[in-house]
This record gives C-alpha cells, sequence and structure tokens, in this order.
C-alpha cells in the first residue's frame, strides 16, 4: 500500500498520552469528527498499607488506540489535550491491524473497563499490615478455605510459627499475577 494510499484510509493507531491521562485524552478524542477511539483499562484490588484499595489503569499505560483517516484527523488528533504524539516508526504512521483490535476488544469482553483478580500463591513473600504483628514478613504457606484466609509462616522470637490471616491484611512483595476474571 502506497503512503499515499494509507493516509486517506481510516485505520487504528497508537496514540501517546501524558502518564495517566489516556482516558482523558480518549474521551475528549471522541468528540472530534469521524474519529473512533478505544482505551482499554483493567479495574483491580491491590493490598496496601491501608487494606484493600481498588484501582483503574489504562491496560496499556499512557497508551490508547485512535480509528481515524490521516490526511484529515492527524492533525486534530495529535494536538488533542493530553496527546504527545501518534505513534510512528521513522517518521511513518503504523496502523494497528482491525484485527488486532477485535481481537483485544474480545479478550476484553466488549468492556471498557475490565475487572482483573490479582491474588497471593504459596511461596509469595508477605508483610502483615495490621495487628499485633504488623510489619513482619513471612512466606505463604498454604491457602485456607473459607473467608479468604491463608497461613503464612513468620519468623518470630527466633523460630518459624504458622499464623492464619486474612488475605485483607497481607501486602504482597511480589510482582502480582494478573488474572483476568468473568464478571
Amino acid at each position: 500500500m502506497k503512503a499515499q494510499d494509507r493516509d486517506s484510509t481510516p485505520a487504528w493507531y497508537v496514540v501517546h498520552t501524558r502518564p495517566k491521562c489516556e482516558h482523558i485524552a480518549a474521551s475528549l478524542m471522541i468528540g472530534l469528527e469521524n474519529v473512533e477511539v478505544y482505551c482499554p483499562r483493567i479495574r483491580f484490588q491491590k493490598n496496601t498499607r491501608r487494606g484493600k484499595v481498588w484501582f483503574v489503569e489504562a491496560l496499556f499505560p499512557s497508551y490508547f488506540f485512535a480509528r481515524f483517516t490521516p490526511i484529515e484527523s492527524l492533525r486534530a488528533v495529535k494536538h488533542s489535550q493530553s496527546v504527545i504524539k501518534v505513534v510512528d516508526f521513522g517518521g511513518n504512521l503504523t496502523p494497528v491491524s482491525d484485527n488486532v483490535i477485535a481481537e483485544l476488544k474480545k479478550e476484553m469482553e466488549g468492556k471498557e473497563v475490565r475487572e482483573v483478580l490479582v491474588g497471593v500463591k504459596v511461596g509469595d513473600t508477605v508483610e502483615l499490615t495490621e495487628g499485633p504483628m504488623r510489619g513482619l514478613k513471612g512466606v505463604v504457606n498454604a491457602m485456607l478455605t473459607g473467608a479468604e484466609r491463608v497461613r503464612v509462616l513468620l519468623e518470630f522470637l527466633g523460630r518459624e510459627n504458622a499464623v492464619e490471616v486474612p488475605l485483607s491484611k497481607l501486602l504482597t512483595e511480589h510482582k502480582p499475577r494478573a488474572v483476568i476474571a468473568s464478571r
């Protein structure tokens, strides 16, 4: 496909935004004529020192997708609020295949925001966030049934002790593995 033909055909492109501004830039771009946007986001719960907190973040931090015809809309897209640039390679815009966007939408179940479960597993290093043993670190020894409880081995007073605690009272130290959950 010639560059001239590519510039006059609508296609999906990757738009780079300021950090944590993807959804703002995408929502402002919806108002542009002949521009379609897709900004998939995930919602997940993270254990913090204050307990469990819900977060919503872009699936691709600082990026989202926009479908437009470059010859008609590139300037408007590039100069939208919070947009840094439309991603290119060597000065040439590189479209994203419609199939890639379709697969992404399928994985997201057609939702803009999808809930993701982040879990703890046996062998993870954790820190207790509440109670008299707050701040102590240990290793998850077993996943227990009922009320989301785990058994943690803590080194305390010179020996290892097994303590049963709710998941909500733990701060994980590993990079959490994400498993997309269906609602």
